[in-house]
């Protein structure tokens, strides 16, 4: 028998071919990443010959929570790749919810980054002084040791603005460095989405540096489609309705709301740590 077909790096291929490889592919797991606090599988998934890598994080490996229901991070993360594919921009890699070898659980399709160091690729440095300098942006003052500090910045980059946006639809409460990934295409991913759509404001992320400031005539134009999509009875507000509740997904359509009345990136709400830590 010939061995399978080997998809290639993300790209221009078909999301609907990837999310049937993903969705109906005999996963076969390859090993653990331990540096995860939740149980991450790096496995194969294979189907009619064709194999790709990708993640399977089973719902019995999720930790528990004080802040979100148990058992539900897996769904979380398919939800936010529904909104980010409804954005148009891609930038969750293609995730499916299905059982596997520990149960159901989610199956993301693994992303190869050149650099999973983020400040290696450019998006994240450490500057002496105050300010941050051409082409980045000021995110907060970062302790270099005993009476050391440095200013922490990130990329004034367009795929970061567009990142930031989603994770303010999302209320994504964990944007770290180390969850950037760039792929030798040029796309910029992210990943880790489990601690999202809560109804209480929780944003917390790396990518402060637009807070306040008007929004992109792109991002109004796929804000405005995406307040569309999400109408009750749509096919994203009815998919959505089967990973989060209801009061989660009326939250999502009005942060939707605001931040298109507001025209601008918000701003930390100061009734929650605005940084998640540690942030990389």
């Amino acid at each position: 028998m010939p061995p399978p077909e080997r998809v290639p790096a993300p790209g221009v291929n078909a999301t609907g071919e990837i999310e049937e490889l993903l969705t109906h592919g005999e996963l076969t797991v390859e090993g653990r990443i331990r540096e995860a606090s939740n149980t991450v599988l790096r496995c194969t998934v294979t189907h009619e010959g064709v194999s790709t890598d990708c993640v399977y994080k089973p719902v019995k490996g999720e930790q528990p929570l004080w802040d979100f229901p148990d058992g539900n991070l897996a769904q979380r993360e398919v939800a936010a790749y529904l909104v980010s594919e409804a954005t148009g921009w891609g930038l969750v890699p293609t995730t499916v919810l299905r059982d596997g070898p520990y149960g159901e659980g989610m199956v993301q399709r693994w992303i190869t980054s050149p650099q999973q160091d983020p400040g290696e690729g450019g998006l994240l440095a450490l500057v002496e002084g105050e300010e941050a300098g051409e082409g980045w942006k000021p995110v907060a003052l970062a302790s270099r040791g005993p009476g050391r500090t440095a200013l922490l910045v990130h990329a004034d980059d367009p795929r970061l603005r567009r990142l930031a946006v989603l994770d303010a639809v999302i209320n994504n409460s964990d944007r770290k460095g180390g969850h950037l990934l760039p792929a030798p295409d040029g796309r910029l991913y992210g990943i880790d989405h489990g601690v999202t759509f809560h109804t209480d404001d929780k944003l917390r992320t790396l990518l402060w540096g637009w807070a306040g400031e008007p929004l992109t005539d792109e991002a109004r134009e796929v804000l405005a489609a995406l307040d569309a999509r999400l109408t009750a009875g749509t096919p994203l507000a009815t998919r959505l309705a089967e990973l989060i509740t209801a009061a989660e997904l009326a939250a999502v359509r009005d942060r939707v709301t605001r931040l298109l009345r507001s025209g601008r990136h918000p701003q930390p709400s100061g009734q929650w740590p605005a940084i998640p830590w540690p942030p990389v």
